[in-house]
């Protein structure tokens, strides 16, 4: 046992100085995704009490840690209460992160947080600079607590009465949960299998609690900080969290008015006025990584599927519980266009010049979400018979971690969850973090090569 403890020791002392912050924080995950994976294979897991199949329990976990909510069980019917928790517990693991509660852990037990800690917490969550990581890990932990306790009261409100006491505080704590972490795991399956929120379109209750968690846990970490420390002077924010409340106020309600145009003659026939704003409001803000729905998302017009498709792959903001390529780097590309289109010099937003590094880094990233979105989508479509939109809809559903489905996830063969699998997981620790991860370190030519010139456009 000694000598398992010793080359146990050894491993992660090995892992913990030989590996880069990206390499740690993919590995890390992958290794919560496959833990929960051998739990949920458990026979207690299952409501039948039989071992679930390991490419499914793979696929929930990885569904659960990456916070994205595509299912190939109902989550109420086929999973028991122990199964139901090791899936609410990968979630908000998934959601804040492993890095982070391990910095509150430490804190809690008094332990050192040395540089290469504090490193990692400055990478798993994208601040901009590493001093204050660890303050920001604290109210990262307890403003979640604040928030998910919060909502879970609220919607106590509505759940106890309906299902009792103790099934309406568990039904009201797992949505709290998982709609803060932006994971759309739900417990409605008792209504119909995989029937989501469907049962509560008109409640307003309901809806505004679970859209102001996903949007609280969608803007990120390091704007609630900004928040926090400045309250509502907009003008002493940091250039990231205007840019990041601009560009979510108006994808919020741009969004739903073309939702409430596109579905006036579709889904929203035979709604009240109410119940059509609610509607398009609720579709609006889930769309961006959330995973939940009022509606059924298969009977979408193909113009409200197209849009969901755009705002899966914009997703939240960065150091969030949300996924996407992220609402900055939208903005960053379409101000170089403005900027290209005026030819003007430099990157500007709010009287402020952009670094040239962070438009690489938005053009890297936007352009690998896209081709391992569009490349699984051509893998799924050449073997099996799928429409176009349902597919293209599941692949940036998987790799913006948004987990909304047109219904063909239980569909997918195994190569195909296999391929859906390895976007979700891509989707949570970042496409290209996933890339840098397989690079110990940055290769600097010590010669360039020479200019050569090509035509653009």
């Amino acid at each position: 046992m000694s000598v398992f403890g010793n080359n146990l020791f050894r491993k992660l002392y090995y892992a913990r100085n030989h590996l880069t912050q990206t390499q740690f924080i993919a590995y890390g995950f992958l290794g919560i995704i496959l833990t929960g994976t051998a739990l949920l294979m458990l026979p207690i897991s299952s409501r039948t009490g039989e071992v679930s199949s390991f490419l499914n329990c793979l696929f929930t976990a990885t569904s659960a840690s990456c916070v994205t909510g595509l299912v190939v069980y109902d989550t109420w019917s086929h999973w028991s209460i122990f199964g139901q928790l090791v899936i609410l517990t990968l979630i908000q693991i998934g959601g804040l992160g492993f890095v982070t509660i391990g910095v509150f852990l430490a804190i809690v037990l008094r332990r050192r947080i040395g540089l290469k800690e504090r490193g990692l917490m400055q990478e798993s969550v994208n601040t901009l600079q590493i001093g204050g990581v660890v303050r920001l890990a604290k109210k990262i932990v307890i403003g979640t607590a604040i928030w998910e306790g919060t909502g879970a009261l609220l919607l106590a409100i509505r759940f106890v009465p309906q299902y009792g006491v103790g099934r309406g505080i568990y039904y009201s704590f797992f949505h709290a949960i998982s709609a803060f972490c932006n994971a759309g795991f739900d417990l409605m399956g008792w209504q119909g299998p995989y029937s989501s929120l469907v049962g509560y379109y008109n409640d307003w209750l309901v809806n505004l609690v679970i859209m102001s968690l996903i949007v609280i846990g969608g803007i990120g970490f390091i704007v609630w900080d900004d928040l926090s420390r400045h309250w509502l002077h907009f003008h002493r924010y940091m250039l990231h969290t205007k840019i990041v409340l601009l560009t979510t106020f108006v994808l919020i309600f741009g969004s739903a008015w073309l939702f409430y145009r596109f579905e006036s003659g579709n889904l929203l026939v035979g709604m009240d006025l109410s119940g059509k704003i609610l509607t398009s409001l609720f579709s609006s803000v889930t769309a961006r990584t959330a995973g939940f729905n009022t509606v059924d998302t298969g009977m979408l017009t193909d113009a409200s599927k197209m849009l969901t498709v755009i705002l899966m792959f914009i997703g939240g903001s960065p150091g969030s519980t949300a996924g996407g390529v992220k609402t900055t780097t939208m903005i960053v590309i379409y101000l170089h266009l403005w900027s290209t289109i005026r030819r003007t010099y430099g990157v500007n937003a709010f009287g402020r010049r952009l670094e040239d590094d962070v438009l690489k880094q938005a053009s890297a990233i936007f352009m690998i979400n896209l081709t391992l979105a569009l490349t699984v989508s051509l893998f799924i479509m050449a073997t099996q018979k799928y429409p176009v939109m349902d597919v293209l809809f599941e692949t940036f559903s998987a790799i913006g971690t948004a987990g909304m489905t047109t219904g063909i996830t239980r569909g997918l063969n195994a190569a195909s969850r296999f391929a859906v699998v390895f976007l979700m997981y891509c989707g949570r620790v970042g496409s290209l973090s996933f890339a840098l991860s397989f690079t110990q370190r940055k290769k600097v030519a010590r010669v360039q090569q020479p200019v050569g010139r090509i035509t653009i456009g």
